[in-house]
């Protein structure tokens, strides 16, 4: 499908919410083992324990915090495109900053423009490095078929020639 002219499904936001807290539990189950073995008190035992306590109780509270920035990020760039009639990276910019603002609420006005500061900082960072990537490897797909037909060419040229170098020769027999 054409990303470009879809309409938005607000039960998409829902399944942007179980991959945000699926990806978070398990970087946050990673991250804690790691940090939980390293501060539990010497001996395996221990710090298999302290691992699987801190995987246990940590895990599951990053990867819901990673659900709640999904799903609100998700609801509100489903939102814009409705609003704008179109999606392109200024809906995710804004929807990443909106959601930063909206998520550092509690702390006040100056947490709030940081957040949001932050949260289109880092997805123009994301948008940005998404087009690059793009451009680079459509250039380099162009850069191959040049080479493709370049080669076909020459390889029909080749043949052609042993073909009169072929007929040539046994003309003269």
């Amino acid at each position: 499908t054409n990303n470009k002219t879809r309409e938005p499904r607000p039960d998409d936001g829902l399944d942007d919410c179980g991959g945000a807290f699926t990806m978070g539990a398990i970087g946050g189950g990673v991250f804690q083992s790691v940090k939980g073995f390293r501060n539990a008190p010497v001996g395996v035992r221990h710090r298999l324990r302290g691992s699987a306590n801190a995987v246990r109780v940590r895990a599951p509270q990053i990867g819901g915090s990673f659900a709640v920035w999904g799903g609100l990020f998700s609801t509100i760039d489903c939102g814009l495109v409705r609003l704008r009639g179109k999606e392109d990276p200024w809906n995710s910019i804004t929807s990443g900053a909106m959601t930063g603002a909206i998520l550092a609420a509690r702390s006040g006005p100056l947490a709030m423009v940081g957040s949001a500061m932050m949260g289109g900082i880092l997805l123009a960072l994301i948008e940005g490095f998404g087009i690059l990537l793009t451009r680079y490897t459509a250039q380099q797909f162009q850069n191959l078929i040049k080479l493709q037909r370049n080669r076909l060419h020459n390889n029909t040229n080749s043949v052609f020639e042993d073909y009169n170098t072929f007929l040539f020769f046994f003309a003269k027999i």
